[in-house]
């Protein structure tokens, strides 16, 4: 069972409020998803991400295919009870694996050939192929295979990649059993807007329950990022969600709401936090600098964290010298909490009309305080 309803928009390619229904509960969107690729979200068990405030979470069908497999999964029960989270899912179909890892593959109109990161194993995965594994992994959204051309690229380069994606998304429609799971396709088109808009209008047409932009945060610039996202978001139906796929700093949520983005997902929250960073409405707290030494202080006195309520700077910073996982674990709580309390307020924000405000009182507060503070 897939439904979305839209409870607030402000057009086209304006901020909107919503709300997706799926075999696992409820979504209130704008939703940021946390990435748990192998099936966990680094340092955290699930029922600790369930705390911080997730409702949906994101994994990859293409790392969980090479280990632990699709198939040991789905005889266990499928993804949620494997790894005990309850609610929605959402699979990456591995997409951009095939554009990250290159050199291990060969693409074709049938599919993709590659070798295994990990063993060197040849593997050959097709659009109907990928459908079928996230169908057995038993998740809520699954995602089209496409292909993700890289930034810069030949024109026709582009041109190949966005035809292709387009020639996957509707082999992966023909191949979905439509069995209560959604099926988003994904919008490419390089940095060129017409072809963005042409591809968005094309995949519309298919009907899909849902919609993605892929191919972004590549190696372009922010303003160029966001040009190409109102250029799609224009050309896809109102009434479906959008999701723009592995984008996110605090700002690239704010501007991705601002334009009618109903999903993100991003692996900074917490890979960050690994590398000592907090988030904060501030800025960025860089933790392992030698001005937090002797701070009492936590890393954000307006932040309710566990984190913030009960360790100060100074001790996050002995931690995170002395390579202790609990710094990870700590920082991975505060940026968490930071990024799904900064969707709530949104969400908020949408539902009383006053967005425009939220977004200037947002950067006001940056501006104040420093983006990148020490």
């Amino acid at each position: 069972m897939f439904t979305f309803h839209l409870k607030k928009s402000a057009g086209p390619a304006g901020p909107r409020l919503g709300e997706m229904q799926t075999a696992h509960g409820v979504v209130e969107t704008p939703v940021f998803m946390p990435v748990a690729t192998y099936g966990s979200v680094k340092t955290l068990t699930a029922e600790e991400v369930g705390e911080l405030g997730a409702s949906i979470i994101l994994s990859n069908v293409y790392h969980l295919y090479l280990r632990p497999g699709v198939e040991l999964i789905g005889g266990l029960g499928g993804l949620h009870r494997f790894m005990n989270w309850p609610g929605p899912i959402l699979t990456d179909s591995g997409g951009y694996q095939v554009f990250s890892l290159a050199p291990f593959r060969t693409l074709s109109d049938e599919g993709v050939l590659f070798r295994s990161h990990l063993n060197g194993d040849q593997h050959f995965l097709t659009p109907e192929k990928v459908v079928e594994l996230q169908e057995t992994l038993g998740v809520d959204i699954m995602m089209c295979l496409d292909e993700c051309p890289p930034f810069p690229a030949p024109e026709k380069d582009v041109r190949r990649a966005m035809d292709l994606t387009h020639r996957w998304a509707q082999r992966s429609l023909a191949a979905w059993r439509r069995g209560g799971q959604a099926l988003f396709a994904i919008v490419q088109g390089g940095m060129i807007p017409e072809w963005r808009r042409e591809q968005a209008q094309a995949l519309a047409e298919l009907d899909f329950p849902g919609y993605a932009l892929g191919g972004l945060s590549v190696g372009e610039d922010k303003d160029t990022t966001l040009a190409m996202v109102e250029a799609t978001t224009r050309e896809l139906p109102e009434g479906k969600p959008r999701y723009l796929m592995g984008i996110g700093t605090p700002e690239d949520l704010v501007e991705g709401v601002a334009r009618g983005i109903d999903l993100f997902d991003c692996v900074l929250p917490t890979r960050n936090a690994r590398n000592g960073m907090a988030f904060t409405d501030t800025g960025r707290v860089i933790i392992k600098n030698a001005a937090h030494a002797r701070d009492p202080g936590p890393l954000s006195p307006d932040c309710g964290c566990h984190t913030c309520r009960h360790y100060s700077r100074a001790y996050l910073r002995h931690l995170f010298m002395s390579r202790e996982i609990l710094a990870y674990r700590l920082l991975t709580f505060h940026n968490l909490y930071y990024y799904f309390h900064l969707m709530a307020r949104m969400r908020q924000a949408l539902a009383d009309g006053r967005f425009a405000e939220f977004r200037r009182d947002f950067y006001a507060k940056r501006t104040e305080g420093g983006i990148l503070s020490g």
